[in-house]
């Protein structure tokens, strides 16, 4: 099972959204489970449970982990392909945020656009390193900070943009022939506070989709 994965095909994004495979899953990422011990954690009937099952793994959301003999029934276990996935902007490309279209280092906007490119640049390069079984080589920093002041978080801001820009200067090489480029992204922004998730209700009355 990968930690992460990007998904980037739009089916496969419905797929995953959809509340009930959602909640499949999550489960499945617990450890592998067939369609009769899933029924009675969601709430569902276990053909409806089997249906969304087979959803997920034709858009290779979900694979099978094994087989069991339960009576004269063979279960068949389902595992997650990820412990965690994300929906790449690329998914929704004719309408995915386009850094190049402004530039303001100040707009939360953009920032937010710098995130989105760096998840589908990444889960693209990602995606491209598995195919070609080749180790990816990439780098992230992540910290917090308190500022006691604005102040103190505008002198930060200055003497980040000043250091970072140095070592671009330095170590830029425009000309090796030999070299790959490499983008660099460096983002400040207030911590967000951990907030509970929703709780998700399931609605076993609901009509079961079309076989």
């Amino acid at each position: 099972m990968l930690d992460v994965t990007v998904i980037e095909d739009p089916e496969v994004a419905a797929v995953s959204l959809d509340p009930i495979r959602a909640r499949l899953l999550a489960e499945l990422t617990g450890g592998p489970a067939s369609a009769a011990m899933l029924a009675g954690k969601v709430g569902l009937p276990r053909q409806k449970v089997n249906y969304h099952l087979k959803a997920l793994e034709r858009h290779g959301l979900v694979e099978l982990a094994g087989e069991r003999r339960k009576g004269n029934v063979t279960e068949r276990l389902m595992r997650a392909t990820a412990a965690s996935y994300v929906i790449s902007p690329a998914a929704l490309a004719p309408v995915q945020p386009d850094p190049e279209r402004f530039r303001d280092q100040l707009s939360a906007r953009w920032l937010l656009a710098l995130g989105a490119r760096l998840v589908r640049d990444v889960g693209a390069l990602i995606t491209g390193a598995e195919r070609a079984r080749k180790r990816l080589a990439t780098y992230a920093l992540d910290g917090e900070v308190r500022f006691a002041s604005a102040a103190d978080r505008a002198a930060f801001v200055q003497e980040l943009a000043a250091g970072v820009s140095a070592l671009i200067r330095k170590y830029d090489a425009p000309d090796a022939d030999a070299g790959r480029d490499h983008r660099i992204v460096v983002a400040l922004h207030p911590t967000v506070k951990d907030q509970p998730a929703p709780a998700t209700v399931e609605d076993p009355s609901a009509p079961a989709p079309d076989q």
